[in-house]
């Protein structure tokens, strides 16, 4: 964290810091924050705004960050933290983005920031009330071009095809200009020695060196006025250097022999690397394509139907509550429950389900999504960056910003690569003009150190892997929340299931009732007051039963949740528990009129809920059997993780019984039962002190403490925000199957991540030595270089053909089906 002064208010105000302040709920607080403010040396004047939840300070120029948070958090309060985006231009090495993140990590107020090569994106961390121009200035400051994020992807790419052109049409004309020059030097190969007048080369040469490259020499000066150095300086300094020794030449000669000119070095090293960019810029846009389809699908109108009347509306004018048509072909608008018709829905862009999915009233639809054939009337139930499409997009945005821990490594050595590179080029020429007198060899090899160096590959090595991977992930419904999840899930040893709704439906049903001194029915019923209204699946199984029935619901007193256990409540006079075994136990309650049953029951595989009244002393009521059905995907994805050599464990809040007949069904011998959710978490850490690398998959609330404790957190998007929220890695869809897809694409993307830094640092480490000893020409050299991002890009796009074995399994039970 940067002990940068706070963001400066407007520029009339010197010394003048405005920062936001949570937690304050009164004047009291308000009187707190600013005597805790004016405690701090320097500071003369302190206004907090209760209103704004705001606080100007007045202060001298040596107030830090850290002394105002130290003394807002003493206080009792918090300062306002928020997340920026921006678009950064002119970036093309590893050096670039250490010199961006060092001038914005300058700005008074900023906390942290990370570029991002790859996507061309800077997130910066600030502390409240910073401003957005204060960043760009910065960036701007720095020798780059910055702007707000753009989030909408038409402007995006409009602006991508214009550049687009404009980088292909220097390519075309600097080949047109540089051919000419290679020709005399590829013909010497077959013994031929053609050579074109030495002011026919300078007039073919000097557009290329200065016009159509003329972008590295700004690039390369503003690099100098930062005191820094990129790749356009050397690639400025190397072809500068090799026109320079030609020009020489050529105007010092006063024989009628030629003398020997480097104007094809220049030219062609200028036009390889031009070139190298234009394919690098192509690739890039590809590891971005997941991005931008995901944003085409964001619709920008709806149909709206107000007082009868069906309005076509601006999709930002939607409204909570509002009723949207959706008629067949059309795609989803909103997210929202269908409250008339039925259809067909493809959610594949969305969740990665290749099959269309049955909808019906009271169903929910996901914007985006296309309507196949039927009318639908959809409530909208979340608008705006609330869509489950935009907090997607958000999820993949992130990820692909994020830096992989790794990543640290390269940063540290493209922050001193430059500066050695010249040390090594000054130490070539004064090498070689030592050795042989020879000054024009010397500098010839100098520029081959300078144009062979690439920083670009280190810089583009691991950013473009995890776009791949995280973007070829969320094509398939695999949400990788950040890179720290990508790298960490490669090294998984064992995964941890939650049963209910993770291995099974989750719609359980009441399969089996056993009153003991009352009716069925009114077992029903007295079980149905408790449960009404509950959103837990067991609670659901029995209002169903009911609504079967229909049985009316008595109303409760006194409902209160058992946590791991059951609930309470008084009904008709009955002072009610509603529970597991363990519960029941709890209560000395006598099960043994019922207990050779239940554990029948139990051993079969179902769960049992027994119900006692405690009026007076605990008495048996009856209980209730539920059966759950296990996914039809779910064997198939234990089997494919014990392929990769992952273990498998059963981690349930369920009775033994249930809990072995599902993990025998599919293959977990390792099985805890019994466990309650706030123990969940200490047997996921149990796991960790043995050694092991534990991923967690879960999908209700009682999951998340385990989902945060495990080294990597997966949820079903089926289940809760909050265990999407815990976890590291989302699934859009319920299917176990995508836990080992989900582990194998990280293991694949952290491959690429390998392989690429291996190419990166090698292509380097070989390459500079082997120009410092006059071993590459500096074409050779210029070409190598140019390439060497491309290979690592196209590397990287590799990761694009993967296929999920869900994918496969799902469409071979749609046959079935």
């Amino acid at each position: 964290m940067t002990n940068a002064v706070l963001a400066q208010a407007p520029p009339h105000a010197e010394n003048a810091l405005s920062v936001g302040i949570e937690g304050m709920t009164c004047a009291s607080c308000v009187v707190r924050v600013e005597k805790a403010l004016k405690a701090i040396p320097g500071v003369t004047k302190a206004d907090v705004n209760l209103g704004t939840e705001t606080v100007r300070i007045e202060a001298s120029p040596d107030v830090n960050y850290s002394a105002v948070q130290q003394a807002v958090e003493k206080a009792g309060y918090n300062i306002t933290e928020e997340e920026l985006d921006l678009d950064v231009e002119g970036m093309t090495c590893a050096s670039c983005v250490s010199r961006v993140e060092k001038a914005l990590r300058k700005v008074d107020g900023v906390l942290d920031a990370s570029v991002n090569l790859a996507t061309e994106t800077a997130r910066v961390r600030v502390a409240g009330g910073v401003a957005v121009d204060s960043l760009v200035k910065a960036v701007d400051a720095a020798g780059y071009k910055a702007a707000r994020h753009r989030a909408a992807a038409g402007t995006a790419a409009t602006t991508s095809a214009g550049s687009k052109r404009n980088e292909g049409l220097h390519v075309a004309i600097a080949a047109v200009l540089s051919l000419p020059l290679v020709v005399p030097m590829l013909a010497e190969l077959f013994g031929l020695h053609p050579m074109l007048p030495g002011w026919l080369q300078l007039a073919l040469a000097t557009p290329v060196q200065f016009w159509l490259g003329a972008r590295f020499y700004r690039a390369g000066w503003k690099a100098v006025k930062a005191r820094t150095g990129n790749m356009d300086l050397l690639v400025a300094l190397g072809t500068s250097a090799a026109y320079g020794l030609s020009l020489y030449q050529l105007l010092i000669n006063t024989q009628d022999s030629m003398p020997h000119l480097y104007f094809e070095a220049s030219a062609v090293v200028i036009t390889l690397i031009l070139l190298g960019k234009w394919l690098e810029a192509r690739a890039k846009r590809q590891t971005a394509s997941a991005i931008r389809a995901l944003q085409v699908l964001r619709p920008e109108s709806a149909r709206v139907r107000r007082d009868g009347n069906d309005v076509d509306i601006a999709i930002d004018q939607v409204r909570l509550g509002d009723l949207v048509v959706i008629r067949p072909g059309e795609r989803v608008a909103v997210d929202g429950i269908i409250v008339e018709g039925m259809s067909q829905i493809d959610e594949s862009l969305i969740t990665g389900e290749s099959l269309p999915v049955s909808k019906q009233p009271g169903d929910k639809v996901t914007g985006g999504s296309i309507n196949a054939d039927g009318l639908l009337l959809v409530k909208t139930d979340a608008i705006g960056s609330e869509t489950t499409l935009a907090r997607i997009i958000r999820l993949v945005e992130t990820a692909q910003s994020a830096k992989a821990p790794i990543q640290h490594l390269v940063d540290k050595v493209s922050a001193v690569f430059v500066p050695i590179v010249l040390g090594i080029a000054l130490a070539t020429v004064a090498g070689w003009w030592f050795a042989t007198g020879n000054i024009e060899l010397a500098i010839i090899n100098a520029v081959a150190v300078m144009v062979i160096a690439c920083p670009c590959a280190l810089g583009l090595a691991t950013p473009t892997a995890i776009m791949a991977g995280t973007g070829i992930g969320a094509k398939f419904g695999i949400l990788i929340k950040d890179a720290e999840a990508l790298e960490v899930a490669h090294s998984v040893s064992t995964v941890v299931f939650d049963k209910t709704g993770t291995l099974t439906e989750g719609k359980p049903k009441v399969v089996d009732m056993a009153p003991h001194g009352i009716e069925r029915i009114e077992l029903l019923q007295l079980a149905l007051a408790i449960q009404n209204g509950s959103e837990h699946p067991l609670a659901k199984a029995v209002i169903d039963a009911a609504s079967e029935l229909s049985i009316p619901a008595l109303p409760a007193t006194g409902l209160k949740a058992l946590p791991g256990r059951g609930m309470a409540a008084v009904v008709n006079g009955y002072d009610l528990r509603l529970g597991n075994t363990r519960l029941m136990k709890e209560l000395n309650l006598d099960m043994s009129p019922l207990a050779a049953r239940a554990a029948a029951l139990e051993q079969s595989g179902h769960t049992i809920s027994w119900l006692a009244s405690v009026n007076g002393g605990a008495a048996l009521l009856g209980f209730f059997a539920f059966g759950d059905q296990v996914k039809p995907s779910a064997r198939s994805a234990i089997e494919h993780l014990h392929a990769l050599g992952i273990q498998t464990v059963l981690l349930t809040g369920d009775n033994r019984g249930s809990a072995e007949t599902v993990g025998n069904a599919l293959g977990i011998t390792h099985i805890v039962s019994e466990v309650l959710p706030a123990d969940k978490a200490e047997k996921v850490a149990q796991l960790k002190r043995e050694g092991r690398i534990v991923a967690m998959v879960g999908d209700g609330i009682n999951d998340a403490p385990a989902l945060a404790a495990a080294d990597v957190g997966v949820a079903m998007a089926t289940g809760t925000d909050v265990a999407m929220h815990t976890a590291g890695v989302t699934l859009m869809r319920g299917d176990p199957a995508l836990v080992a897809d989900a582990i194998d694409i990280s293991r694949r993307t952290y491959s690429k991540i390998k392989q690429n830094l291996f190419w990166a640092f090698i292509y380097n480490l070989v390459g500079i030595p082997l120009a410092a000893f006059g071993l590459l020409n500096p074409v050779v050299a210029g070409a190598a270089m140019a390439f060497s991002s491309v290979s690592v890009i196209s590397n990287a796009l590799l990761l694009r053909r993967w296929k999920p074995a869900a994918r496969h399994v799902n469409q071979m039970q749609g046959e079935q089906r």
